[in-house]
């Protein structure tokens, strides 16, 4: 594996996602009364149909379709598939809400060293992935030093210290310092 360049671009943050969509409307629902986005103002020099939605530091971007019966049906909901996450305050209340919004999900777990993550995942009317995760109590923990062949076990080649941040705490509060030898 290369070495990494760090962040060659300068990149900043996400901005947006673009998604390709059979009927915009539809779109904006489930995106505005389902995830909670909102409209914002888009540039009127496109010459095509679409809506841009902003909501928890992103954009979604709607693009209309230029032929919607060419695109994929998606029907089984498989979490492997391509996929957006957002991290929520309670599970069980977003599970409670999808069946009330009749909505088709799967729930999975994930377990790490002693930490559960629940996991649901349901789509968008044009098949695109959702996840809803509790996905915070998860600490990230960069990877340095030689390629990890899997997750359970990870050599490291240098020494780094890292820090992991929480939510929940003020801004530039570390949770925990990670030294990694």
């Amino acid at each position: 594996m290369k070495e990494s360049m760090g962040n060659p671009l300068q990149l900043k943050s996400l901005n947006h996602i673009s998604l390709v969509c059979r009927s915009v409307e539809q779109s904006m629902d489930f995106y505005q009364n389902v995830l909670g986005f909102f409209p914002i103002r888009r540039p009127g020099s496109f010459d095509f149909d679409g809506a841009w939605l902003f909501g928890f530091g992103i954009g979604i971007h709607l693009l209309q379709a230029e032929d919607p019966e060419k695109l994929p049906k998606k029907k089984e909901i498989n979490p492997k598939d391509n996929h957006i996450s957002f991290q929520c305050e309670c599970m069980e209340a977003v599970e409670k809400k999808l069946k009330e919004m009749d909505i088709n999900h799967v729930r999975a777990r994930v377990e790490e060293g002693g930490i559960q993550v629940d996991q649901l995942f349901f789509h968008d009317p044009d098949g695109f992935m959702v996840e809803i995760c509790n996905c915070e109590c998860l600490p990230v923990i960069p990877l340095v030093g030689e390629v990890a062949r899997s997750c359970s076990r990870v050599i490291m080649t240098h020494h780094h210290r890292f820090r992991t941040w929480s939510p929940q705490l003020p801004a530039g509060k570390p949770l925990t310092d990670i030294i990694i030898s």
